[in-house]
């Protein structure tokens, strides 16, 4: 279950873009939940781009998380060096803890919503809405 929750990270949207065009800064300090609302993550700056912290995770998101390998659930980075490539799209890197794996991913932002993509072996692909909550 983890695993998808992670790939669906990887599509999640980050944000539109301000008046500068600017997508970005309107992701740093945003938080978003996955669809089942058993992580959230902070986004903040990182490097040249913006990452994705989790903030919360349920106890089973930390269960399956520890089944995986991922010892630390909460504080973990799941997106990584995400940047901007065009007007609220982004590519980075996900990291998927049930698998503790970190695969290629892209995201785009609409409105509240954070829509993620991830593809292991580039061809089994996994997209997830993710919902601003502050």
């Amino acid at each position: 279950m983890m695993a998808v929750a992670g790939l669906a990270i990887l599509a999640a949207p980050l944000g539109g873009a301000d008046a500068a065009g600017n997508g970005a800064a309107q992701l740093v300090a945003s938080e978003w939940r996955n669809p089942s609302n058993s992580v959230h993550i902070r986004i903040t700056p990182c490097g040249e781009g913006v990452c994705g912290t989790v903030i919360w995770a349920s106890e089973k998101a930390k269960a399956d998380a520890r089944k995986g390998g991922t010892d630390r659930l909460v504080g973990a980075n799941l997106f990584r060096e995400f940047r901007e490539v065009a007007p609220g799209k982004y590519k980075g890197k996900v990291f998927v803890p049930d698998m503790n794996r970190t695969f290629s991913g892209q995201m785009r932002i609409e409105g509240d919503s954070m829509i993620g993509r991830g593809c292991v072996l580039g061809f089994i692909c996994k997209s997830q809405t993710w919902t601003r909550i502050s």
